[in-house]
C-alpha cells in the first residue's frame, strides 16, 4: 500500500507476545480508520510528523514521541511530513501476516515510487484479509459518530478539494 516495511521481531521470534515493524510511510498511503479487535498498537516516531484520530481526540505526534493506541479504540493517522519513519509495537503478535499477505518483497530499502494504496486500491479484498486478522474497517457512519474530528477533517478536506476542481 505504498509503505516500506521492515519486520525486526515477529510473532514467531516472541512466543507471540509481539511483533515490531519499522515503517516508512508518505501522505497519501495512510490506512483508513479501522479498529483492532486483538491488538494493542504503538507508534514510536523515528523521523517526521503524524496527526493520530483516536476516537474522540486528535494527537500530534513527531520524532521522539510515542503513541498507544488500545485495542477496540477506533484510529487512523495522516503523515503530515514529507515522510514518516516510524517503530510499530503490536501486542500481541501476528498481524505482521496480514502486511505480509498483502504486500511484495521490497528491491529497494526506499519507498515505492509507484505502489497502489488504500485510496486508490479496492478494499474488498482487503477488508476480508483485515476481518481475518482481527482489523475491522470503519464505515462512514461509524467513522462520523465514533471519529467526529477526522471526519470533519476529510470532510473538510473533501469540500476543499470539490471547490479547486
Amino acid at each position: 500500500m505504498g509503505s516500506l516495511l521492515t519486520f525486526l521481531a515477529e510473532s514467531k521470534d516472541t512466543r507471540g507476545s509481539f511483533t515490531l515493524i519499522e515503517g516508512l510511510l508518505k501522505p497519501g498511503n495512510e490506512p483508513p480508520p479501522h479498529v483492532h479487535g486483538r491488538e494493542d498498537e504503538l507508534f514510536y516516531i523515528l523521523e517526521g510528523e503524524m496527526e493520530v484520530y483516536v476516537g474522540n481526540e486528535v494527537f500530534i505526534v513527531g520524532a521522539g514521541e510515542c503513541l498507544f493506541l488500545p485495542r477496540l479504540k477506533p484510529h487512523t493517522l495522516a503523515v503530515s511530513s514529507p515522510r514518516l519513519r516510524t517503530l510499530v509495537l503490536f501486542m500481541p503478535g501476528g498481524l505482521e501476516e496480514y502486511f505480509r499477505a498483502r504486500s511484495s518483497r521490497a528491491e529497494k530499502l526506499e519507498l515505492p515510487s509507484e505502489a497502489v494504496t488504500y485510496s486508490t486500491s479496492d478494499l474488498e479484498p482487503i477488508v476480508r484479509t483485515l476481518e481475518e486478522y482481527g482489523v475491522r474497517l470503519l464505515s462512514q457512519d461509524e467513522v462520523a459518530e465514533q471519529m467526529p474530528l477526522y471526519f470533519a477533517a476529510i470532510s473538510k478536506e473533501n469540500t476543499l478539494t470539490s471547490i479547486a476542481e
